[in-house]
Parts: structure tokens; sequence; C-alpha cells
């Protein structure tokens, strides 16, 4: 791909845009990077991008930008629907996302993965099982690190791990992983997407330029998964790739009769992997740290995609026994007067909030709230039954929250992550958790769902040295 004089605008400030306007102006591209939010919000990151030559626009997209362009990259947090892309696009401006870009240039194979939840714990899950097998492997996409920052990294890598969402699925033409994961698809981004089958149709992207020397991981205990790769598999551009499956157990018949090329399942105290290359080994459910019936086939994928990306069933079993999950993904944050404090604000849709749910056996008081994604918060009421004492609500989303559990719980309704863990802890007794599980995404109050995982940690610590003040007070 020609670079070098090209005009190109970079949709989007962020640290996607950063890395994506760094790399095009090192290698001789003239860059305009352009971002709705006013200059001071980019006061740190701006003089590095002006000393590379590149030209900033913020407080707005101006039309003659994006006329005036030989190529358009956007960020994932910018929608490539925008007037000033449609029209660029209309008259012919190729338009992509970083990933894309990203592409063009990386040798190593790629392992993709996407889905609604679950794509960070095992994106990162079958790096460390790659290093395991003694490759070098970069890490990143969605994840953090962009993927176009591993096309120059010192080491090149043996194999790229990328996390993939759909906004950056949305804007690929020839992205082909060797490995594409695909672990499931509920409802999420309504306040983005028309529907809930345009969100799904993007996720199958993932499989769009796959070919037989390729390798599709699939979950076949989600069905809309499921449909969305028999279609892939029905379009007669390509041949499809190999299927890799899991979620179903070693007994099932599989759907319609079709024989999977590798599949893993969970039996017993064991977790079991079959491929062509490797044959059948386990791994001992002793040896796994991880909690709950979601991250077993968490591993499950992981596993079966490392596999088909050349890693071996001993790198696998080691990443596995040291692997103790992601921040603020039903993370243990301190145990007061009894009560467990658990953060879950990674938990930005309702089927998250589900899986955390049922990780706990005893009573949970659950706090939820934020900025509303466009989907129903009914689904949880069977979640509720016989296991949530109480619910605390904040956040812009709070009163639809509340009126679509009203039913289900007790409810306090709260203004800050103070006040929702105040409010919790009056009401959890010893042996209960108190679970941040927030099914809604941040970006109401805090610039991430980290900074939010953060600051109900703060709070849980100073609810225990304000209860301690008081006891060494008495």
């Amino acid at each position: 791909m020609e670079i070098e004089n090209k005009k190109a605008v970079v949709v989007g400030c962020g640290k996607t845009g950063r890395s994506t306007a760094t790399f095009l102006a090192r290698r001789g591209a003239r860059v305009t990077v352009t971002d709705a939010a006013a200059a001071s919000v980019f006061k740190d990151a701006a003089p590095g991008l002006s000393n590379l030559g590149v030209a900033l626009e913020f407080g707005g997209h101006r039309p003659e930008t994006f006329a005036g362009a030989d190529m358009i990259i956007v960020s994932p947090g910018v929608s490539h629907t925008i007037a000033p892309i449609a029209a660029a696009q209309a008259a012919g401006t190729p338009v992509m996302g970083e990933i894309e870009l990203a592409f063009r240039f990386i040798t190593a194979p790629i392992l993709a993965v996407t889905g609604t939840n679950g794509k960070s714990t095992v994106t990162l899950l079958a790096g460390e099982m790659l290093k395991a097998s003694g490759l070098k492997v970069f890490v990143g996409g969605n994840l953090g690190t962009p993927l176009i920052d591993s096309v120059e990294a010192d080491t090149p890598p043996d194999r790229i791990v990328a996390e993939i969402s759909s906004f950056q699925l949305d804007t690929i033409d020839s992205f082909r992983p060797a490995v594409a994961v695909l672990l499931n698809i509920t409802d999420d981004h309504l306040d983005r997407y028309p529907d809930a089958e345009a969100y799904a149709r993007s996720k199958g992207k993932i499989f769009m330029n796959q070919g037989p020397a390729d390798t599709a991981v699939i979950n076949m205990a989600d069905p809309v998964t499921r449909r969305i790769f028999d279609e892939r598999c029905a379009d007669a551009v390509h041949e499809p790739p190999r299927r890799f499956i899991y979620g179903m157990d070693a007994d099932q018949e599989q759907p319609e009769g079709r024989k999977a090329d590798g599949r893993a399942w969970i039996s017993g105290r064991e977790l079991w992997f079959e491929t062509p290359e490797w044959g059948v080994f386990s791994v001992p459910r002793a040896d796994i740290v991880l909690s709950g019936r979601h991250n077993l086939e968490n591993i499950c994928a992981a596993g079966l995609a490392v596999l088909a990306a050349g890693g071996t069933p001993e790198g696998v079993t080691a990443a596995v026994r040291g692997f103790t999950g992601l921040p603020h993904r039903v993370q243990h944050v301190d145990t007061v007067n009894g009560v467990q404090y658990i953060d879950d604000s990674k938990a930005t849709n309702v089927d998250a909030a589900a899986r955390a749910l049922e990780a706990f056996d005893n009573p949970v008081v659950l706090i939820m709230g934020g900025r509303d994604k466009g989907g129903s918060y009914a689904p949880l009421k069977s979640r509720f039954a016989g296991r949530v004492r109480h619910l605390v609500v904040l956040g812009e989303a709070a009163a639809k929250i509340a009126a679509e559990l009203k039913d289900a719980a007790p409810i306090t309704r709260a203004a800050t992550m103070d006040a929702a863990v105040l409010a919790a802890g009056a009401v959890a007794v010893s042996g209960d958790t108190v679970l941040l599980s927030p099914a809604c995404s941040s970006f109401d109050m805090y610039e991430s769902y980290a900074r939010r995982g953060e600051d109900f940690a703060r709070a849980v610590r100073e609810m225990r040295e304000m209860q301690e003040i008081k006891r060494g007070a008495s």
C-alpha cells in the first residue's frame, strides 16, 4: 500500500488515532487529525503529533478536510456513517479503520477475537498460551494497544492476538485473520446500530475473508453465533474456513450432522481438546483459577484458537494454571464486616452482568447503572430470583433500570458511587456479596469502565476506613 505523499485524514484523536497518525506521518504521508472534541482535551498529546508535521483540527469536522483526502482512517470510537465521511466515501475516497490499515502491513499470522462478552479475557489468555508455547506474541487491538503498533515493534512478533470490536469490523475490506474467534452475540451497542441484527452482522464480518487455510472458532451453544457463521458458509465467494467448535457436551450431536475439524468440551473434572494437529488432551479443572461456567468456555475458545495458531498443549495448560483474569472483571476488592466487595465494572451490557451474577451462590447486593446502550434490562429478572437481595441504581440509566426491574428486588437510587457503596453496605449482611456490575457504559460519569472500577474500589476503602475510625472512637 502506497502512503508517501498521500493526504491522509485520521478521524479521532484518541489512542488509536494518535498511533495511526504517527505511523502514517513516519511513512511520509501528509496527515490531518480531526476530532469533534475541544483542543483542551488533547493538550498533552498534541505537541508530539505537531512535531511529526501532523495538522490538528479540533472542535468539529470540516467538510473540506475530508473532500481533499486520498484516504480516511476512522477510529473505532467514531461512527463511519457521520456526514463528512459518508460524503467522501460516496465521492470515491477510500475509507478504512485502523485494523484494516494495519493488516495491509502485518506479516505475522493474526488470531482475532470478537464477541459481545469475554473477548478481552480470551484475547489475553490466548496471548499467554502462545507465549507459553515459546512464541513471540503481540497482544492488542481493541484491548488497549492499537494493532498498528505491531507493525513497527522492536521485535517482530511470531503471532498477533487482537481483540476486535464490531466498530472495527464495520470498516474492514481485506482484513483476514488466520484464526477468527466469535464467542457470543447478545444485544449491545443498540445506541449505535439500528437493531440487533445489524450488530450481529458486524460481528460476523470477522469471517468475511477467511478461506479453507484459515480456522473459525465457534460457540455452538450460542444460536446467533452459529447462524452468523452458517450464513458465512453459504457465501459462494469464498470457501469456508476450518471449523473448531466448543460449547457442547461431549455426547451432544452436532447440529445438522456436520462434523467439526476440531472441538473442545467440558466433562466432569476436565476440559478436553481435540484437533487434527494434536489429537486429544485435557486440562484438569483443579488447575483453573478462573471461576464460572462462562470462563470454562472462554478457556475452551482460547485453547482451540491457540492450537490452530501454532501453540502447543503444554503452552495451553501452563498458561491456564497461572491466569487469574482481568482487572475490573469479577475482581475481589475487599471484605468488610464479612461482606465481599466485587468490581465487575467491565460488565457494560446486560449479558455480562447476568454472567457475573451466575458466579455467586450467596446473596448479592447489586450496583447497576451508567449510560444506557439501548437494550432491555428485563432479561436480568430471571437471574435475580433467589440471588439478588437488593438493587442499587445510579447514573443516567437509573430510572430505566428501576422501572424495568421494580418487581425483581428492593431498589435504592444513589447519586454518586460513594452513595451507592454506602447504600449497598447498609443493607448487606455478613456472607453477602456487594457486586458492581453496571450493565451500562461508563461515559455518563467516567471516561472508562476502568476509572469507574477504580472509583468503586476507592469508595469501598474509604467506607472501611470510616467504619474503623467510628469503632476506634467508641
